[in-house]
């Protein structure tokens, strides 16, 4: 073998928990490529030193996770206008002229995991109610509005978060307050969950869920548990359910491209090596 053998990871603080790494490497095995997968804990005070000894160590590119998906967008030479848009980085990809190009692809997952989990689901269906206005929020959105979607009915604990979200993306988005979660879930044709309500460890979620519809598609971006409560009460109404671990897998599929070569393709193998 000759040549520098690619060398990619994932960087954030913690990153234990992690599933990144049991992604990638099933894909370097799966198609007999050179290459190597890595995790690595780093702190804020040193990511850009961190950022900018990588590339002469072999690294090809990285992933980035909290909580440094938006102070690597100082960092970069190179944004996408998604990831300007979005306001988060979660790709790093490192040319051969030394610069740092810098991606997201939180909203390609998500909108190919409901592809994929609701084939039949079409944007132009209805209104999509999006629960939290985090970072993960604000991909959701940005990929719900540029796939057609007639509106968003944005929901938030904090109401003045949702209300910043709204503001960045014009009259499409309609700020709901949290009281009233329950009441816009009937006339939602798309129903996503992106707050941490649900996950393994955090608080359950309290919106009333009697208004759910038979033919409502449901996603939920917590994916620990796959089947959170959500998603159960979802299957009991008739709803069309999605589970989050696709969104992770599918945004992973750019990146392992661009840094390896190949395009993995995400199927069965895909995700039992994912919930190994």
């Amino acid at each position: 073998m000759t040549g520098k053998i690619p060398l990619a990871g994932v960087i954030g603080s913690p990153i234990a928990h992690s599933r990144l790494p049991q992604i990638h490497r099933h894909w370097l095995k799966t198609y007999g490529l050179a290459g190597a997968y890595i995790p690595m804990d780093v702190s804020s005070a040193d990511l850009r030193e961190v950022l900018t000894v990588l590339p002469k160590a072999g690294f090809v590119g990285v992933n980035i996770t909290i909580p440094h998906k938006e102070a690597v967008l100082e960092m970069a030479d190179v944004v996408t206008d998604r990831a300007t848009l979005i306001g988060a980085v979660n790709t790093l990809i490192f040319r051969n002229d030394g610069t740092i190009h810098a991606d997201n692809t939180d909203g390609y997952g998500f909108l190919e995991n409901l592809k994929s989990g609701a084939p039949d689901w079409m944007p132009s269906a209805g209104p999509a109610t999006v629960l939290g206005a985090g970072g993960a929020a604000r991909a959701v959105v940005v990929s719900l509005l540029d796939a057609g979607v007639p509106e968003v009915l944005l929901t938030n604990r904090t109401r003045i978060r949702a209300e910043k979200l709204a503001d960045d993306f014009g009259n499409r988005v309609t700020v709901v307050d949290w009281v009233h979660a329950a009441n816009i879930l009937e006339e939602s044709a798309l129903i996503v969950n992106t707050t941490s309500l649900g996950m393994i460890g955090k608080q359950e979620m309290r919106v009333p869920l009697d208004g759910l519809r038979s033919g409502t598609v449901v996603t939920d971006l917590v994916y620990t548990p796959l089947r959170t409560n959500l998603l159960v009460a979802a299957e009991h109404a008739g709803c069309v359910t999605v589970d989050g671990l696709g969104m992770l897998l599918h945004q992973a599929v750019p990146g392992f491209e661009r840094w390896f070569g190949t395009r993995p393709t995400v199927d069965s193998a895909t995700r039992a090596a994912a919930l190994r």
